[in-house]
């Protein structure tokens, strides 16, 4: 069931910004009276189709590849590559009969629809539910760095009070990009002193290998939870609600303090220390070889303030959130091309889009948070000066208006197929790199 969950989450939300997309580049198309051909949903490679209809001269249609769609524009090199429609005579209808600048615009109106829809969905999810946030003053017991924070330098109790000299008052921003993408200053305290670790610039690589919740957490008390059965806490009889004082004589009224004398003991018979019920008890165990005892922890809750916004308030908000993932984006890009993070750590395909991002439940929330940051995504994508993308097609056009005369067709056809070897070469690596995290994590 979660399988399918993710699939159709994952249908729905490519569906909702391609269709957006390719609408922008229709609307732009039909204002400048440019001829239409067909409009389609998905890839319809090779001929096959599930779906289509004419109306209006349009053909209306679902294709069976869900990798995209597009709109075929007469007169255009596109990725029908009808090269036998650009050899008959310019007709006033067609797209390369248009002056340069109602072409630009067309080709730049998948990305602006993009980016409208993008500032439209964080617009209307900061209205509707307001900025949520751990106030960073309230974690009195500091944090709890995972495997990758602590390669990062950071140690169980630090307490963070700035990122790049700026007071953090938000927790929820130690785990943003400035911070994420690398090269940002955290200022901790640790033993009543202050102290500057440096994020590094590679840390997006390691955060792919091992997930977010390997960072850092608020470090809490907490108490035992459900219980595995069969397992040494089971076996030990360790009870739900139980206060795990000292294991092995060491202190442990955090969870990491916990797991730090556990990976320490794999296969050693150790005492707890358990308060229950007001009652102090000693109970014998046997740690497993994964140094676990198999039980969950209920972790002290932590406050959570929201902050509401009126309708014309939260506008100014979507849009710095819209407009920061798409930097986000590009930095990481950057980052990319640049040598710092390697691409199959950076890089993900529908399939690690649906396993990570839209997940196994279906919250409209989350799906709609997603989504708005696929659609800028999308737009930064299209942006890319690669031909074949509607960046390079602008490339082209911007080329065109600086020389005053159009390139020539037999360019632009070479060009296309360059620009389909290229994205044909990203998506195979794309998918193949999303089918390997998916069997080896």
């Amino acid at each position: 069931m979660d399988v399918l969950v993710m699939i159709g989450q994952l249908l729905l939300g490519l569906s909702i910004l391609v269709v957006l997309h390719e609408l922008g580049h229709f609307w732009a198309a039909r204002a400048f009276g440019i001829k239409v051909e067909k409009f389609y949903l998905f890839f319809d490679a090779w001929g096959f189709k599930l779906f289509s209809i004419n109306y209006k001269g349009v053909e209306y249609g679902i294709g069976w590849l869900p990798l995209g769609g597009y709109v075929k524009i007469a007169g255009m090199i596109d990725e029908s590559m009808d090269t036998e429609q650009m050899k008959q005579e310019p007709q006033p209808w067609e797209f390369r009969s248009k002056p340069a600048w109602q072409r630009l615009i067309v080709m730049l109106g998948g990305v602006t629809v993009n980016i409208i829809l993008g500032i439209f969905i964080f617009w209307m999810m900061t209205f509707k539910y307001g900025e949520s946030y751990i106030p960073n003053s309230a974690l009195k017991y500091g944090i709890a760095p995972g495997i990758v924070g602590k390669e990062v330098g950071f140690k169980a109790g630090d307490k963070v009070v700035a990122i790049n000299g700026t007071p953090l008052v938000k927790y929820n921003d130690l785990m943003s990009s400035d911070v994420i993408l690398g090269n940002s200053v955290i200022t901790i305290v640790r033993d009543g002193k202050e102290k500057d670790l440096t994020i590094p610039s590679g840390l997006l690589n390691t955060i792919s290998d091992y997930g977010m919740q390997e960072f850092v957490a608020p470090r809490t008390k907490f108490t035992v939870d459900s219980i595995v059965s069969g397992m040494p806490a089971s076996k030990a009889g360790l009870q739900k609600g139980d206060v795990i004082l000292t294991a092995n004589g060491e202190e442990t009224i955090f969870f990491d303090q916990l797991q730090a004398v556990l990976k320490g003991n794999p296969n050693k018979n150790i005492e707890l220390s358990v308060r229950r019920k007001g009652e102090d008890l000693t109970l014998p165990v046997t740690v497993s070889s994964e140094g676990t005892l198999g039980f969950l922890p209920k972790f002290d809750s932590i406050p959570v303030e929201t902050e509401y916004y009126g309708f014309f308030q939260s506008l100014p908000i979507g849009a710095s959130k819209a407009w920061t993932s798409l930097v986000d984006n590009a930095k990481g890009l950057g980052k990319v091309v640049k040598g710092e993070v390697k691409a199959n750590k950076a890089f993900s395909g529908p399939v690690e889009i649906a396993r990570k991002l839209y997940g196994g439940t279906w919250d409209w929330v989350k799906f709609w948070n997603i989504t708005g940051l696929l659609s800028m995504a999308l737009a930064l994508m299209n942006l890319l000066p690669i031909p074949a993308l509607d960046g390079g097609h602008s490339l082209f056009l911007l080329i065109e208006m600086i020389k005053g005369k159009p390139l020539s067709d037999k360019f632009m056809e070479k060009a296309q197929i360059v620009g389909f070897v290229l994205l044909a070469t990203l998506m195979v690596f794309v998918l193949g790199n999303d089918i390997f995290k998916a069997f080896t994590k």
